[in-house]
């Protein structure tokens, strides 16, 4: 991938950089040449990016050339937004308040190059806030009142604005950053970058570090530079071709606005948000398959108002399910009224809505995943030991999980996998996890998982390496189309 850094005027550029163009704001723009070369990241070092200003032009039309500039056109606005400013000086409170607290003025100002800061003890700060308004050269400039220290403005610097007695340093942070960008993908030429979204701290992640591998493995074998990535990496996605998250996800959550942002700067998603928004809620799924007729545990929404129908509508026992709930928490098998009411009322604290199915006993549940409207594996997911349910938490805070094995496709029931791609199918064409119980030879589909486990020895035992290389292909496919489109 070629490396092209704009200024307003290169003859006052003083940093060389191996490996690196250094071009004029009006060339990139006017150039003919810069308008049909593909594969291109372009580093916006123009002294200003006010709204159409040639900073500004320089983002824009790497946008719409295919290139990724950095800064984009969003980094832009966050960086002029005092909303975000607040929101991000909030967020970074305590790290604020312990970098600064030694300085004695109440007012300080943090010049950040390619992340770093000439005094060490100021790193931490000057990463994190790089990381959130992704610009080369920056001044943040911060107040104290009543003790306490904010965020209270952010700019971007010009190259020609560097003080002379600071460009050794800017020198020598932008060669370090451009040997990271370059060594990540150095041993083998790449097509396009992919962004694997994870939770390193997560208890219970969608793949497991030995998946995960192979994922890349499998996207690196088709040119796809893959990088992992979490939330502090929000910003960052401009830099990006796709982003594949493998972090279980939520509306209420960061899953969800980086899958929104990544749609938004035009990477492929997978899931995408509004995948993440259908699957998480399980009312709607509800009444997704109600309308469309597909088989489900009979079904009752309940409020406040309707919460004694319980028993004429289903009786019991019954399961109760708060809309979000994921691997069986909030989820909860009642058995008679005394239980019912306890229970309702605790998820009614929750959510005006609470889901209300029939309890259908079955020793295990079928998963199908689903990509793009084809059948990906297929699993049997059994119940914990003397438990309903495939999960099991006990007091002590451990969880429990019965056996999974997997099934060739092609041995699923018929009539299991037709009510899995139909299901799917109505959620849109990502990676979906489809469970369904089978009873007295009647189907019941249970729910639709966006973002579904794919873990080593288990969903893959079958297919192997196999199974992640269809993934990527078909991640890879989807950039090469829009990439097509927008050529």
């Amino acid at each position: 991938m070629r490396h092209l850094i704009v200024v307003d005027n290169p003859r006052k550029w003083t940093l060389e950089i191996p490996g690196v163009d250094i071009i004029a704001a009006r060339t990139y723009l006017t150039d003919a040449e810069y308008s049909s070369v593909r594969n291109v990241k372009v580093y916006n070092l123009c002294r200003s990016y006010r709204y159409q200003s040639s900073g500004y032009y320089v983002s824009l039309l790497a946008a719409a050339r295919g290139h990724k500039p950095f800064p984009n056109i969003l980094a832009m606005q966050d960086i002029k937004s005092q909303t975000i400013i607040r929101i991000v000086s909030d967020e970074l409170d305590s790290l604020i308040q312990s970098s600064l607290k030694p300085i004695h003025s109440d007012k300080f100002t943090l010049s950040i190059y390619f992340g770093k800061n000439l005094a060490k003890r100021y790193d931490k700060l000057s990463q994190r806030l790089f990381k959130h308004f992704q610009a080369p050269l920056l001044r943040a400039e911060f107040i104290r009142k009543g003790g306490v220290w904010f965020l209270r403005s952010l700019q971007p610097v010009a190259s020609s604005g560097v003080p002379e007695e600071h460009r050794p340093f800017v020198s020598q942070m932008a060669q370090e950053f451009f040997r990271r960008r370059n060594s990540s993908h150095s041993r083998k030429e790449t097509r396009y970058d992919l962004a694997m979204l994870v939770n390193p701290q997560e208890e219970m992640p969608p793949s497991d570090e030995r998946a995960l591998r192979r994922f890349v493995k499998a996207a690196e074998s088709l040119g796809l530079g893959t990088e992992l990535i979490t939330r502090e990496d929000f910003s960052r996605l401009s830099e990006f071709d796709g982003l594949f998250i493998r972090e279980t996800t939520n509306v209420n959550h960061h899953t969800y606005r980086m899958a929104r942002r990544a749609a938004a700067e035009g990477l492929v998603v997978i899931d995408d948000p509004e995948s993440i928004l259908k699957c998480s809620n399980k009312v709607y799924l509800a009444e997704l398959l109600r309308k469309n007729g597909i088989p489900a545990p009979e079904t009752v929404i309940l409020n406040r108002d309707n919460v004694e129908s319980i028993v004429e509508n289903l009786g019991f026992p019954c399961i109760l399910k708060q809309p979000d709930s994921a691997f069986s928490q909030g989820v909860i098998k009642v058995d008679g009224m005394d239980q019912y009411r306890s229970s309702i009322a605790a998820l009614l604290e929750k959510s005006d809505l609470v889901i209300a199915q029939k309890f259908i006993p079955t020793s295990f549940d079928w998963r199908i995943g689903v990509l793009n409207d084809q059948p990906l594996f297929a699993c049997r997911y059994h119940m914990a030991r003397k438990h309903w349910q495939i999960y099991e938490r006990t007091h002590d805070g451990r969880t429990h999980a019965g056996n999974a094995d997997t099934i060739s496709v092609e041995d699923v029931p018929p009539r299991v996998l037709k009510h899995a791609l139909r299901a799917a199918k109505l959620i849109g064409n990502g990676l979906y996890g489809v469970d369904l119980k089978e009873i007295n030879g009647r189907v019941y589909v249970i729910e639709i998982n966006d973002n579904p486990n794919i873990d080593s020895g288990c969903e893959d035992a079958l297919q192997k390496d196999a199974l992640y290389l269809t993934v990527m292909q078909e991640i890879l496919r989807r950039i090469e189309s829009k990439k097509d489109k927008s050529s």
